[in-house]
């Protein structure tokens, strides 16, 4: 999972502002205590950083690969 996926997964599930106060001011103890933020800035797999927040904020395992997106309409291509 790159960074910006994991951005995008916070904003689908928090949405945009709730998510940045979320990153920088909820410790995770999965994370040895550090905020997200914190732990991406110190090379925590984005992947890791994202299971830790769904964890610690009992986000449903239904949800935890963000909000399906619709497909591109690609008719130019046969």
């Amino acid at each position: 999972m790159k960074e910006s996926e994991f951005w995008r997964y916070m904003t689908d599930e928090f949405g945009e502002d709730y998510a940045r106060v979320l990153a920088r001011s909820q410790t995770l103890t999965p994370l040895g205590g550090a905020t997200a933020e914190q732990a991406l800035e110190a090379g925590t797999p984005a992947k890791r950083v994202w299971e830790a927040v769904c964890e610690h904020m009992s986000v449903p395992e239904s949800r935890r690969f963000g909000r399906d997106l619709p497909l591109k309409n690609n008719l130019d291509v046969i």
